[in-house]
């Protein structure tokens, strides 16, 4: 028992160690002036509008779909992440009466960096396969991220708001990740065979996206943040990590999920929260230093929780 608990400890640390590690060399170089913020926005939009699309699209587009799709995982995680919205959603509207808190609360309990930590955990748990797995997983569970967290963020201040579905539909149109997820589907769907010299250019290009992605991430973490973190932070860090991933996984594997779509689906609920939640709570007049800390907090964390997670998982055979 001893060994096999030591050979699940040494798997959870090359699988989370390595990201770590670029987050903290994002964190330091940070600190030390060598990148700014410019270089972190840069490198930011950079990661989403082109690197990670093409990281998505070369790992899905050349798998049979019966390899990267599994409807069970992905209806689960829809219905699940609803579920734990509407559960936090409504913990929260008990004990939060500030209404620029309520909706960046739950939003930083719920929303996971399923592009860039999530990815980066099932490459380096799953390899491209892991990759290709997410991929699909993080196109329908960033569809209903969108949605949720505009619900929040708006319902909490507004009650009898309209809410800018238009607007957020158009977003999701235009998602660079979205349009890789579906173009690479269709690509598996109809067996396209990809030309090598236009798959080997992509393929330089994409392996820069996790690198510098994790770089940018622990780059915007900021340390003044971290140490004016409030109750609040710490709660929906407790629940972002550990009790909705525990809830998730459990039932997820009560119904019968297995293999590497139970161990993805671990993966990225069990990421921390996504940088875009400080965004999105900025341009809608949430309390953005709730949601910095909310993200910082949870990023450095995760680290801690996702090794013993994985730990565990492994240990009892659920990855």
């Amino acid at each position: 028992m001893f060994e096999l608990l030591l050979q699940s400890a040494v798997f959870a640390a090359g699988v989370v160690l390595p990201i770590f590690f670029l987050v903290i060399l994002g964190f330091l170089l940070r600190r030390s002036n060598m990148i700014d913020g410019a270089f972190i926005e840069t490198g930011s939009r950079l990661v989403f509008k082109i690197a990670l699309p093409t990281l998505i699209f070369l790992n899905v587009a050349e798998l049979q779909l019966g390899q990267v799709v599994n409807l069970a995982q992905l209806g689960y995680a829809i219905v699940s992440t609803t579920v734990g919205f509407i559960a936090v959603w409504i913990i929260a509207k008990r004990y939060i009466s500030e209404p620029t808190q309520l909706g960046v609360f739950v939003q930083g309990a719920f929303r996971g960096n399923l592009g860039i930590v999530g990815l980066a955990l099932c490459a380096g748990a799953y390899g491209a396969q892991g990759v290709a797995v997410g991929s699909v997983l993080l196109g329908f569970v960033t569809l209903l991220y969108n949605l949720l967290s505009v619900w929040a963020l708006t319902a909490s201040q507004h009650q009898n708001a309209k809410l800018p579905w238009a607007g957020v539909l158009k977003e999701i149109v235009r998602n660079p990740l979205i349009i890789s997820i579906v173009l690479a589907l269709g690509f598996a769907a109809l067996q396209i065979p990809l030309p090598d010299m236009a798959k080997k250019a992509a393929g330089y290009f994409a392996d820069l996206t996790l690198p510098l992605a994790l770089l940018c991430v622990g780059g915007s973490i900021n340390g003044k943040v971290l140490r004016a973190t409030s109750g609040l932070a710490l709660h929906a860090t407790q629940l972002k990590l550990i009790w909705l991933p525990v809830a998730q996984i459990v039932v997820a594997f009560a119904i019968g999920i297995r293999d590497i779509y139970l161990g993805s689906l671990f993966l990225m609920f069990a990421s921390p929260t996504a940088t875009v939640s400080f965004v999105m709570a900025k341009a809608m007049g949430g309390d953005s230093e709730l949601a910095a800390a909310i993200v910082a907090l949870s990023t450095l964390a995760s680290f801690i929780t996702l090794a013993i997670g994985i730990t565990v998982l492994n240990t009892i055979g659920w990855m």
